[in-house]
């Protein structure tokens, strides 16, 4: 009996749906798509506010600058989202103040089967919201950027390359740079075999697999130790 293909869909819950359009239509993703192993649902905060004038942030309590982004559309447009699968999504709230997105967390995160992801904005989300979902708090670095779309497309773009199928081989998610903690990939070359006075390795035009092999293995070496 074969065993059913691993598939994941995403539900990304955004103010700003537009950014993801080209996204999704593109490369590896538009495959992954088509091809039914990915599904990306685009929803919008503001479909589930109740305030007439379709407002989601408002001043922060104490004082401050800028917006926050009030519980009350976040937390109902979750709960709808979460009906309209039968699958239970695992909340993922896109925040500075999240775990590192290394690669050992995307391999954690590619194990789920459906990821729901919160694109912030502004100053970012009333705490209540964290309270209430308990989300995975993820950041994809020690910087800010102006909303969490992108970093939903980091997420995206690094969980759905462990999805069988997805690469063309599924090697090439093995051997990358990261795919052991620490290790970085050996460096590739490709015709012509000779550019501006610079050759490629004798070593890979040889046909001895196993040679290729050590010597990989010894440039990533290299590329991997600190300093």
């Amino acid at each position: 009996m074969d065993t059913p293909a691993r598939r994941i869909r995403f539900d990304v819950l955004t103010l700003f749906p537009e950014m993801f359009g080209g996204y999704v239509s593109q490369s590896l993703l538009k495959l992954a798509i088509q091809a039914g192993l990915v599904q990306v649902h685009l929803w919008n905060f503001r479909d589930w506010t109740q305030d007439k004038h379709n407002r989601v942030d408002d001043r922060p309590f104490g004082g401050g600058p800028g917006m926050v982004i009030m519980p009350q559309p976040v937390v109902d447009c979750v709960e709808a989202v979460q009906a309209k699968d039968e699958t239970a999504g695992t909340v993922v709230m896109m925040t500075p103040a999240g775990r590192r997105l290394n690669q050992q967390v995307v391999a954690e995160l590619a194990e789920h089967p459906r990821l729901i992801l919160l694109c912030g904005r502004y100053e970012g989300f009333d705490d209540r919201i964290r309270q209430v979902l308990n989300p995975l708090e993820i950041s994809v670095g020690d910087f800010v950027c102006n909303g969490g779309e992108v970093p939903a497309m980091v997420v995206i773009d690094t969980v759905i390359r462990l999805i069988p199928g997805v690469l063309g081989d599924q090697e090439s998610a093995a051997d990358e740079s990261h795919s052991e903690p620490g290790r970085l990939e050996y460096p590739q070359f490709t015709r012509p075999r000779e550019y501006r006075g610079l050759n490629v390795p004798e070593v890979l035009l040889g046909g001895n697999h196993q040679a290729v092999a050590a010597w990989r293995r010894e440039q990533s070496d290299k590329r991997s130790r600190p300093g």
